[in-house]
């Protein structure tokens, strides 16, 4: 009997596009909005609180809906919930765009997050379904990656552009048409995929109990990022991890859990899944300094400093469409730690920058060694499940990501701003934004040492990622051969 996996044809291509390219456009406008903030605020009439919700609403709702989303994907259907969501998000972006008022904006950002939680986990967990040959599906998971960094490499220049000649609405108009796309395109083009037989009903006391968890956590930690160790700030943080206690026991509870736990006992799969949490949490907080370096230090306008930033951008795209192939003939384990010894080498080169070509090649030599983990990372989380679960596998990839670079902003973050007021001179301000001219350059001294500090700790954190996996993950296979005698997975030491 063959076994051999099914290989898609150019139906599932083409469909591939259609859902790379709502994913690309979605990113796009996480970062337009950015730089429509100022104006949008001015027409408006938003205040400052009201401004940190418009921005800050979207990954609230984004982060906590994101691990019930890809259990209900699983239980009625992605596809369906696909299209649901594609349809939510496209009114709301008409509504956001149309807002008359920075209450309404908010409310139409939050439906956007809720929306976005429905289209992330589905879009990953179908492009599974559809690519069965593990070396398709290596090289489709790359796409989808390609999609979601090309937004934050063409986001500021399209902003620009949408800026320059329209009113701020419009960069929250860019994602409809291709939503339209998608919704006319999709049924033909995606498989309808198979939900669960008999389903178990949704534990809705999971459910609360993980928005109950999500939400203040994640708001602690970007309120620990702004403001420092606040009472509030800590408060809701410890809250947060209070219901995640609750959360946990209680699906170890459950026949049908909300998350199965079951999966973390499997050392591939949580050493896949917090190597991808290191690799966004660390160098994610350095990217958010590189480009306050290059606004702040280097003097650059905005979108000088988004053109700035192609280059590593570009660096990350190629190498997380170069990575599949390479998988084809080098063992998952020693192609990771290969690469992250390349992004070792880039954030070693950051501890020392003092100029902005000097940060963008560091920032491009960290980009071109994390491809590797992203795209074997991912399919080792999805792989790691039945296919009937993968939305729920997808949802846990992307809520690792979401905290992971909300952490790594705050507690590296507050790293960074610890050097800033221990080397900059009195008078200087908390921040290098609020200097005055005359103490200007000391500032900028202080600033660029606390982002030399936070590349030196992100280089040891990586590196130690890097010796994890060679080690837990030395047993797989390369893509697309057969592991020599279908051994099982070492179980866990721990």
């Amino acid at each position: 009997m063959d076994m051999t996996p099914q290989r898609a044809g150019r139906k599932e291509w083409v469909g591939l596009a259609v859902l790379a390219l709502p994913s690309l456009l979605v990113s796009i406008d996480l970062f337009v909005l950015l730089l429509a903030v100022p104006r949008l605020s001015g027409d408006l009439g938003a205040g400052s609180t009201q401004q940190l919700w418009i921005i800050d609403v979207y990954g609230f709702l984004l982060s906590g809906c994101l691990i019930t989303m890809g259990a209900v994907g699983d239980r009625l259907g992605r596809r369906r919930l696909l299209f649901g969501g594609a349809a939510v998000f496209g009114v709301a972006s008409v509504v956001a765009a149309y807002a008359p008022d920075p209450t309404t904006l908010i409310a139409a950002r939050a439906v956007l997050g809720v929306a976005g939680a429905a289209m992330g986990p589905t879009t990953l967990a179908l492009i599974i379904g559809m690519f069965r040959d593990p070396r398709q599906r290596a090289t489709a998971i790359g796409v989808w990656l390609l999609s979601l960094m090309g937004g934050s490499a063409i986001g500021p220049v399209v902003g620009g552009v949408l800026l320059g000649h329209f009113w701020w609405g419009s960069v929250f108009l860019i994602a409809v048409p291709a939503m339209v796309l998608l919704l006319a395109l999709g049924p033909a083009l995606l498989p309808k995929d198979r939900p669960e037989r008999h389903p178990a009903p949704l534990d809705l006391t999971s459910v609360a109990l993980s928005l109950a968890a999500i939400l203040p956590a994640v708001y602690g930690i970007k309120e620990l990022a702004r403001h420092g160790a606040e009472p509030t700030a800590l408060a809701a943080l410890v809250i947060g991890l209070g219901f995640a206690a609750v959360f946990v026991r209680r699906q170890q509870t459950l026949r049908s859990p909300l998350v199965d736990l079951r999966l973390f006992k499997r050392p591939t799969f949580r050493t896949a899944l917090g190597g991808m949490f290191v690799n966004t949490m660390l160098p994610g907080a350095t990217m958010v300094l590189i480009t306050q370096y290059l606004q702040l230090v280097t003097g650059y306008g905005p979108l000088r400093a988004g053109l700035a930033l192609l280059p590593a951008v570009a660096a990350g795209i190629v190498s997380t469409q170069v990575s599949p192939l390479l998988a084809r003939r080098y063992r998952p384990a020693p192609l990771i730690a290969a690469g992250l010894a390349v992004s070792v080498l880039g954030l070693a080169l950051l501890t020392t920058a003092d100029t902005a070509t000097a940060v963008v090649t560091g920032m491009a030599l960290f980009n071109v060694g994390a491809g590797p983990l992203l795209t074997q990372g991912t399919g080792i989380v999805v792989g790691a499940v039945p296919p009937e679960k993968a939305g729920s596998a997808a949802s846990l990839s992307q809520t690792a990501n979401e905290f992971g670079f909300a952490l790594g902003v705050a507690v590296l973050g507050s790293v960074a701003a610890a050097v800033y007021r221990a080397g900059a001179p009195a008078g200087a301000g908390d921040s290098l934004a609020s200097a005055p001219p005359a103490l200007l350059d000391q500032a900028r001294a202080a600033f660029t040492d606390g982002l030399h500090l936070v590349a030196a700790i992100s280089a040891v954190a990586i590196a130690v990622t890097a010796v994890v996996c060679l080690r837990v993950l030395r047993h797989l296979p390369p893509i697309g051969q057969e592991q020599e005698q279908r051994t099982p997975e070492p179980a866990s030491q721990h």
